[in-house]
């Protein structure tokens, strides 16, 4: 579904942040990318779906290659969901106003289902009762929750998550967490930047290590978790898990 290759990206002549990086995501696989702060996970999800250009190399998602000038960015981001560590809702526009812009612009689905599908999904995520309420009336962790199914609304063929729990209180994250853990059952194609090491163990067929913007270790959870090979992701998992 997703195919990274030999991607290099430079902020400046001398800051490399993203270094010959190559991965894959299977249709239906959940890979969790991992490492510590500046490592370039952010950098490399936001590549994903050309948030973020890169240089050198290439990335095809459902066989369209996203650094082709001939592709058409705002298409291929309709199909590939993204959710942000801040929760980029419009905060001028209700609940379920935020659900069926892109709806609406992108797919063209008119305002009478448009809107039956953001009820949908507000019932899948327990927010159904929130819809005629502002962002700013939700809690941190509703906000989130809210945020996925405002991706899910575009049907999306992968969803990409860059931190989604690292701004919320400790009490919101498992909110979020189980929607997230819901939707792997069901077999979404996942990519997610996180420290939640629990999610990864969970849910996660391989775990992505990076740091500094190098690809460090690419394994199976259990190999990652078991006894990962690098000596860099043996160090950052005893301080991760030590607590």
């Amino acid at each position: 579904m997703i195919e990274i290759s030999h991607v290099n990206k430079w902020y400046s002549p001398s800051f490399q942040v993203l270094k010959d990086c190559t991965t894959s995501v299977a249709k239906g696989e959940v890979v969790v990318v991992c490492g510590p702060s500046g490592s370039g996970k952010s950098t490399l999800i936001k590549c994903v779906n050309a948030l973020e250009p890169f240089q050198d190399g290439a990335i095809t998602i459902d066989g369209l290659k996203v650094n082709d000038p001939k592709t058409d960015l705002p298409k291929l981001r309709s199909r590939v969901g993204m959710v942000f560590q801040h929760f980029e809702l419009f905060p001028h526009l209700k609940i379920i106003d935020n659900l069926c812009l892109a709806q609406q612009k992108v797919l063209g689905r008119g305002q009478e289902e448009a809107t039956a599908k953001g009820m949908k999904l507000l019932e899948r995520v327990g927010l159904k009762e929130q819809a005629q309420k502002f962002p700013a009336q939700l809690s941190g962790g509703q906000q989130q929750r809210v945020a996925i199914a405002r991706a899910l609304a575009m049907d999306p063929i992968a969803m990409l998550f860059d931190e989604p729990t690292s701004a919320l209180d400790p009490e919101m994250i498992s909110e979020v967490l189980d929607v997230m853990v819901d939707l792997a059952r069901e077999g979404m194609t996942m990519m997610v930047v996180t420290h939640e090491m629990g999610f990864a163990r969970k849910v996660a067929h391989r775990v992505i290590f990076m740091d500094r913007g190098e690809i460090v270790e690419d394994a199976k959870k259990e190999d990652f978790f078991g006894q990962p090979r690098s000596e860099r992701a043996q160090q950052f998992l005893s301080k991760i898990l030590s607590h």
